[in-house]
């Protein structure tokens, strides 16, 4: 039985690549796609997000969401993804529109009200899903799960403490972790194992026409490239790691613990706080991702994107 999921991102290379995934699979059951300021600003990430799914060719409806994090300024990762949020990739025209539905709408529409239950997959800031939180009280009552792309037990890779997506809005964050919602965290300490070498990447194929071949590759390219100023063996999948999550649970390790954002500290702002000696007494609210099966994650990628050479 597939999976029902909404998929909220930011659109953005390693999203886009997820996206190719999710659309492919036959244990999902996308319904929607929600976009949220990120990688890039709001506009820029609602058009990647329109562009993608009608390059795929999928009849899938696209809704706009927060333009900001709920309480501070937007920062965006262009630095990573590029002005447009694509890299240096142009996908034509969208033969499409968006939902007039705002994300948290859709969220509590296609869950509580029509009485689904609903695997909500986060790949971006969790803006949205906090929104939707504090305007639905009983969308927990329609969400199932929620596999979020974010945080890391030690480290951070947006500042020394804290990865991105937590960093960029962290009181949506706090609010997720405290929702009572079942959460997997996939964060650092997982996809900084799920890497793709050059090789790799191109033994998925040689396209003949630009499709979601092309386009995943063109995109892993360009994140090879960039991970390899720092030293990775390949290219960082962090968004197709959350994907590759609920499609596979196996192919993660996690441990169950108790995570709370950090919101106020000058060096530690949006630091995911993991109870691993658990010393709080606190019930975990969280599993939390700890390793990848790497061999298994790149066979899967690798199946998924060459669906659209079939």
């Amino acid at each position: 039985m597939k999976i029902p999921v909404i998929i909220d991102c930011d659109p953005g290379t390693d999203d886009t690549i997820a996206l190719i995934m999710a659309l492919a699979s036959e244990a999902l059951d996308v319904k929607a796609i929600t976009t949220v300021a990120g990688n890039q600003t709001a506009e820029k990430t609602a058009v990647n997000g329109l562009k993608i799914v009608s390059f795929l060719d999928k009849q899938l409806p696209v809704a706009r969401g927060a333009e900001k994090p709920i309480m501070r300024p937007l920062v965006t990762a262009g630095h990573v993804h590029g002005e447009t949020g694509m890299a240096h990739v142009v996908l034509p025209e969208a033969k499409n529109d968006y939902l007039e539905t705002k994300a948290w709408d859709l969220f509590y529409k296609m869950s509580v009200e029509s009485n689904e239950k609903i695997h909500l997959i986060t790949l971006g800031p969790l803006s949205n899903v906090a929104i939707a939180l504090m305007k639905y009280p009983h969308l927990k009552d329609g969400i199932s799960q929620i596999t979020m792309m974010g945080g890391a037990v030690g480290y951070g890779n947006d500042t020394q403490a804290a990865e991105y997506n937590i960093y960029a809005d962290p009181e949506a964050a706090k609010m997720v972790f405290e929702s009572g919602i079942p959460i997997t965290m996939v964060g650092l300490d997982c996809t900084h194992q799920a890497w793709i070498t050059q090789n790799e990447i191109e033994s998925m194929g040689k396209p003949s026409k630009e499709n979601g071949v092309w386009l995943a590759q063109e995109l892993m390219r360009h994140i090879h490239e960039f991970a390899s100023r720092f030293g990775f063996e390949g290219a960082i999948m962090h968004d197709p790691s959350a994907i590759a999550a609920v499609i596979d649970p196996t192919l993660i390790q996690t441990e169950d613990y108790f995570v709370t954002v950090e919101t106020k500290g000058e060096h530690t702002l949006g630091k995911t706080v993991v109870d691993t000696l658990r010393v709080t007494g606190h019930e975990p609210n969280a599993q939390v991702a700890l390793d990848m099966d790497r061999e298994r994650f790149v066979e899967l990628v690798k199946g998924l994107i060459q669906q659209y050479e079939i």
